[in-house]
């Protein structure tokens, strides 16, 4: 719609003519004027609505283009969070990889220290085992080779009790043979071979104690028959008196 000046301006007028406005409001009415149109020139209202047009469209292009912008920032610091988590989670991941590792070290460390002690403490039961086997093969045999040596010397002489005793246990005696055994099986054969010492043992002990007592009586007897001979000497020497 174009409309020429003059008759716009004669609209107005008629507008403001028509109207009973009180008296305080046609007071501020004369303070106000109508918008001066220069003379000769139109008014295009389609321009005017295009241009506002325009304006309204570049305020919604710049709210969607902030829109955006803030959008694609606040992708950024989730992206940029999400890669914070997964780095810690990463971190953590290695740090408890890691400790992981260094306790399996420790375990091993253990366990191999562990096993050398074992180790160790077997071989050296194993050394006490054969010092021990050792020595009671060298007592047997020196056992055994004094026993020959006292035969030998009595030789035919006649047996006392003791001595057959003596004799039957060195008969009994049976040779160790005890390459073969494992260790309980050694165990074992020292405790047997314990057993039979305390045994020896005791019995010397008993045949110790009898040849006291025999020796006692031996004295006991000698004495009184010093003393009877004594006696019977005093007897004939007052007889011939």
């Amino acid at each position: 719609m174009v409309c020429s000046v003059l008759t716009l301006t004669a609209c107005l007028d008629n507008t403001l003519q028509s109207r009973a406005a009180p008296p305080l409001e046609a007071w501020f009415m004369q303070n106000i004027q109508a918008p001066k149109i220069p003379e000769g020139e139109k008014v295009d209202f389609d321009d005017i609505h295009r241009k506002r047009q325009e304006k309204d469209l570049a305020e919604l292009q710049a709210l969607i283009e902030a829109h955006f912008v803030q959008r694609k920032k606040e992708e950024e610091e989730l992206i940029a969070l999400v890669n914070r988590i997964e780095n810690r989670r990463a971190e953590r991941a290695e740090q408890q990889r890691v400790r992981a590792e260094r306790e399996k070290e420790r375990q091993a460390r253990l366990a191999e220290e562990k096993e050398r002690k074992e180790q160790e403490e077997q071989r050296k039961k194993q050394d006490e085992d054969a010092k021990k086997k050792k020595a009671l093969s060298n007592k047997t045999h020196q056992y055994g080779g004094i026993q020959q040596k006292a035969d030998a010397r009595k030789g035919g002489k006649k047996q006392t009790e003791r001595e057959k005793k003596k004799k039957a246990l060195a008969e009994r005696r049976k040779p160790l043979n005890i390459d073969h055994l494992g260790e309980d099986k050694l165990k074992d054969k020292a405790g047997e071979l314990w057993q039979w010492l305390m045994e020896l043992e005791a019995e010397k002990y008993d045949l110790a104690d009898r040849l006291k007592r025999q020796k006692y009586d031996i004295t006991q007897l000698l004495v009184r028959v010093q003393d009877n001979q004594s006696a019977k000497g005093r007897g004939k020497g007052s007889r011939r008196r």
